[in-house]
């Protein structure tokens, strides 16, 4: 399966039922991460940066990154909801990992042990996906721990910034059109209560 051909039968389904989405970049999402992160989202700075530590990071190389949004997959224009959907590369150990710092008065669009219970169920495949592949702040074999503090900067920042809370979208058989139809009534729900 080439890559954005989930994503792409994600949003063909929710456009054939009637729901508008559309690709996203906020500027407060960036490649810097928590440094790039406006005043108003100091509260979550540091729940962020404990977790960026906890995955091995680089602070001095993180910040001195460029501030370029970072792409997300979709956003509901009407309610300005974020819909991020994951495919296994989501599910390792390093995501599992940065649950143990999320604040527990943060208001989730998922259900976090459901997350949690895939990480634990797929992380050895996960842990595997590009494992020798080098990213920047987080060094050789360091693109699933990155994977996993961005996913992190999106679930903690996006409610601070006033928005409403990322709906993850689990695709773990990578199959766009299935996780859609598994759950559209949770989106629908979702978004009509924001």
């Amino acid at each position: 399966m080439a890559v954005g051909d989930c994503e792409g039968a994600f949003w063909n389904s929710a456009r054939e039922d009637g729901l508008d989405l559309v690709r996203y970049k906020k500027p407060w999402i960036n490649q810097q991460g928590h440094f790039g992160l406006p005043p108003e989202a100091d509260p979550v700075v540091q729940p962020l940066h404990d977790i960026f530590l906890a995955l091995g990071g680089n602070a001095a190389e993180q910040a001195a990154k460029r501030p370029t949004a970072l792409p997300g997959d979709f956003i509901h224009p009407e309610t300005g909801t974020i819909i991020e959907i994951d495919e296994p590369q989501h599910f390792t150990s390093f995501r599992l990992l940065t649950f143990n710092f999320y604040p527990s008065h943060l208001a989730l669009g998922y259900e976090a042990e459901t997350y949690r219970r895939l990480c634990q169920r797929l992380s050895g495949e996960a842990d595997a996906y590009f494992r020798t592949k080098t990213a920047a702040a987080f060094g050789v074999g360091g693109r699933q721990r990155q994977r996993a503090y961005y996913d992190a900067l999106r679930d903690l920042s996006v409610p601070i910034m006033g928005l409403p809370p990322v709906i993850r979208i689990a695709a773990a058989d990578r199959n766009g059109a299935a996780a859609y139809c598994r759950n559209r009534e949770v989106i629908r729900d979702r978004l009509s209560n924001t």
